[in-house]
């Protein structure tokens, strides 16, 4: 299987599992378009009908689609890693349920949480939202010496070396599996949905102790204008992904909507968004 195989796979699943169409009101729309916005509902049919959709009017609730969406692409990811194996080796882990503190960057946060359940003063200062769950998370398991030695000799445990990283699983006893990325997922975006993924990554900064996981979001939404408001800017997401970029282009194109071409243009231009496809290159960078 290629990588357009696979992404080819991801839509059609997208297709079958989460798109529906919804009759309210006048007109017809997928249920990742603004039924009360015109470019939103065009914008979305033009993805759509690239992606190869049969109308599909079962209804969904949007928390149900929510989570469709994250264990669609988990398992979209997976596969990608799959393929791409020779580039980044490891054993690596797939969740849409882990929280942050079950890897070792943040493994501290547990006993904070413990701390803070204890004590309302504590709880008062620092607050309960520093333990992020994020919509999916990759994991990379510790080597073992074996692994390190595969190819020559470079390390031994009579060696008092290389003692701390947690990359070598000898060094605990419950060495926990390394945050490698956090991943938003997005249905869609509405007035200020994505600012949790905005804080959820500023956490993840903050408490870590260790080096910074990969912080990326995931959406569908057709408008580049309500993107913005979770690509535009630095410091905190590594970039935004579209589940249909150039479908998504094609669209803006066919309807001749100048604005949020323009915007399209800059996100792109400005390397904070892109394709699905190319998730899984970033995150083995």
């Amino acid at each position: 299987m290629s990588l357009s195989d696979l992404r080819r796979q991801y839509h059609t699943q997208l297709c079958e599992k989460i798109i529906r169409l919804s009759d309210k009101g006048k007109n017809e729309y997928p249920n990742f378009a603004d039924r009360d916005n015109v470019s939103s509902r065009t914008i979305a049919w033009g993805i759509i009908r690239r992606m190869g959709y049969i109308a599909n009017y079962q209804v969904m609730s949007g928390q149900t689609a929510g989570k469709l969406f994250e264990a669609l692409t988990k398992d979209f990811l997976a596969a990608a890693f799959a393929l791409l194996h020779h580039l980044r080796p490891g054993q690596w882990y797939y969740s849409t349920e882990e929280p942050i503190s079950a890897f070792a960057q943040y493994e501290h946060l547990t006993q904070l949480e413990k701390l803070v359940e204890q004590n309302n003063d504590l709880a008062t200062a620092l607050g309960r939202d520093y333990i992020v769950h994020p919509d999916i998370v990759i994991g990379r398991r510790p080597v073992t010496d074996a692994d390190i030695n595969q190819y020559r000799q470079l390390i031994s445990p009579e060696d008092e070396i290389a003692r701390l990283t947690p990359l070598r699983e000898g060094n605990d006893t419950h060495a926990a599996y390394i945050l490698h990325a956090s991943i938003s997922c997005k249905w869609t975006l509405r007035s200020d949905r994505g600012q949790n993924a905005r804080t959820e990554a500023l956490n993840l900064i903050r408490n870590r102790k260790g080096h910074t996981p990969h912080i990326v979001a995931v959406t569908a939404e057709p408008l580049p204008t309500r993107i913005a408001s979770l690509a535009l800017g630095t410091g905190d997401l590594d970039c935004v992904y579209h589940v249909a970029l150039p479908e998504l282009q094609a669209a803006i194109v066919e309807t001749n909507n100048v604005d949020q071409m323009d915007m399209l243009t800059t996100l792109v231009d400005g390397k904070r968004l892109r394709d699905i496809s190319d998730l899984p290159f970033d995150l083995i960078a």
